[in-house]
């Protein structure tokens, strides 16, 4: 019978928006696993809050323990810098980087402005790729790398209301299956995850402000959202960090250039 491997003791992440939501339960479910967890946003009060609730690592030494990483993600250059820090001080590399950002305000994409489409595509496209150009080097060497990009299931069909957000999605999901057909002979993966409606502090904001431009409440919203469920509730946190852990995993080797919804049944197409 064979043995599911999802070991990853001795294996070191980089979890990006780690301080809250899907980010940190990405990072405990790594660190569940026996990983090693960097844990990267911009509140390092709320890092270090999130770096208390991982699992330790068992027999690790003092200087293999979970760390944190601190920038502002519409700062590239702060954000290139902090990692490199992170990545020296665990051991020279990650093989594992889960890019997750906040997303951008909702809106319709015809009151978006050029700067706004620039500044979320700074956020999440160009700090993803700074990322993996940086890390890809010692996973080549390793032979082992997994890459996932936390998205939207707006990437297979758009979500009426957040027009700068499901074109950036969009773009990074293409990016991410272009650099997984590059890099697939180096044993590295790329995949992405899509979260449908998540019960996440974000998605509450999107209610809110969706409530009103509608004029009406946040529990209206809500109850529109939940109605157009099939598994009628939102997903949790800790399913979607179940699928982005796996993807990392040794079991999931031959798993790449790939998306996958975790929306209780909600996206429309195949």
């Amino acid at each position: 019978m064979t043995t599911l491997d999802t070991d990853l003791s001795g294996r070191t992440a980089l979890v990006c928006g780690a301080s809250g939501g899907i980010g940190l339960a990405s990072a405990i479910a790594l660190a569940e696993l026996g990983c090693r967890v960097t844990c990267f946003a911009r509140d390092a009060g709320r890092l270090d809050a999130a770096l208390a609730a991982l699992p330790p690592i068992d027999g690790a030494h003092p200087d293999q323990r979970h760390d944190i990483a601190v920038a502002d993600f519409f700062e590239p250059e702060v954000v290139l810098e902090a990692a490199k820090g992170a990545m020296e001080r665990a051991g020279g590399g990650f093989d594992i980087l889960v890019n997750n950002t906040g997303g951008p305000p909702g809106g319709p994409i015809t009151d978006a402005t050029g700067e706004a489409f620039l500044k979320a595509m700074t956020a999440h496209l160009v700090n993803n790729h700074n990322l993996a150009t940086l890390v890809l080097p010692e996973m080549k060497a390793k032979r082992y790398g997994r890459i996932v990009n936390i998205t939207s299931t707006s990437v297979k069909c758009p979500i009426p209301g957040l027009g700068v957000s499901n074109t950036v999605r969009a773009a990074v999901t293409a990016w991410a299956k272009t650099l997984a057909g590059e890099v697939a002979a180096d044993g590295i993966t790329v995949n992405s995850v899509l979260p449908g409606f998540t019960d996440t502090a974000r998605l509450a904001s999107l209610f809110d402000a969706k409530a009103a431009r509608q004029g009406t409440d946040a529990g209206a919203v809500r109850g529109d959202a939940l109605a157009s469920i099939p598994m009628g509730r939102l997903g949790k946190p800790e399913e979607v960090a179940a699928a982005v852990a796996f993807y990392c995993t040794p079991a999931a080797s031959y798993i790449t250039g790939t998306v996958l919804a975790v929306d209780g049944g909600r996206t429309p197409t195949v």
